[in-house]
């Protein structure tokens, strides 16, 4: 046999196992996560049905579901209002969280007076300025958007400063002698370079935006799912309670989705780094 020929062989085996390798990876990614949480359900049930913790105090799976199917109408209304509170106030607080971000690693004055000023932004707890917010705002998406932007600006913020300050010095001052100006600088070397980092915040900021809304929800409004949470609180629904608590979480998994997909859309090379990687 001639050694073009054995060498093809050899290359499409190597090729055939590492696809097969990547489908055992796949299933192994898909599997067990799948499987640990049929496990903590069947424990949850047994736990329920057997009487360790009683039932008024602790719904079982089977009841949270039918809560969920029970409710279906009602929790997607209160779902529309607050995914569009939670969508306007992610997006301006990535506007807001850019710009802060590009003016501090600009200008480092600017980087001196807004850096404790962005800390401190993260100290205050949500429930305490959210009264403020309502009595300030009233009643409507105001105060809940306000919230939301206060709550997703830092991640942004401060992912992207790290990353524009992660640049390679050489690279920058290789820019400069060819007589790029800042804003090529910018464009084609420290945004690139910035954007994975600028996603990881972006996915933190994603989960924030419909905990914040809900958390406004909760001290006024009049629907979203923080309001329909205090109305079963009060008729001691526990069942629905937690219901919504699994819609809360299914809706920030749907905006982490979300953002992982624009991030494939803008950063077309990943894929290619990845399978290099395998």
């Amino acid at each position: 046999m001639p050694s073009e020929d054995v060498s093809e062989e050899t290359e499409k085996k190597s090729e055939e196992l590492l696809a097969e390798r990547r489908k055992r990876a796949h299933r192994r990614a898909v599997m067990i996560p799948a499987l640990t949480i049929l496990a903590i359900l069947a424990i949850w049930q047994l736990v329920v049905v057997v009487g360790l913790i009683p039932n008024f105090l602790l719904p079982s799976p089977t009841q949270v579901i039918t809560a969920l199917v029970t409710d279906a109408g009602l929790l997607a209304s209160h779902s529309v209002t607050t995914l569009v509170e939670s969508i306007l106030g992610l997006v301006i607080g990535v506007a807001v969280g850019f710009v802060v971000a590009v003016l501090m690693d600009r200008f480092e004055g600017v980087a001196l007076a807004l850096n404790p000023l962005v800390t401190i932004s993260q100290t205050i707890p949500t429930v305490a300025i959210a009264p403020l917010l309502v009595l300030w705002f009233g009643y409507g998406l105001a105060p809940k958007i306000v919230l939301v932007v206060i709550s997703t600006f830092f991640p942004v913020t401060v992912s992207l400063v790290s990353g524009f300050r992660s640049v390679d010095p050489d690279l920058l001052d290789l820019m400069r002698t060819m007589n790029a100006s800042r804003w090529q600088i910018f464009w084609q070397v420290k945004l690139p370079a910035a954007l994975n980092e600028f996603y990881s915040g972006l996915r933190i900021s994603a989960t924030y935006a419909i905990v914040g809304a809900v958390i406004a929800e909760w001290l006024g409004g009049f629907s979203g799912l923080g309001v329909y949470m205090t109305r079963v609180r009060k008729s001691f629904s526990y069942d629905r309670m937690f219901a919504v608590i699994i819609l809360i979480s299914a809706l920030s998994l749907l905006l982490m989705k979300g953002v992982d997909a624009l991030q494939k859309l803008t950063m077309p090379w990943l894929k290619a780094e990845r399978k290099n990687r395998k």
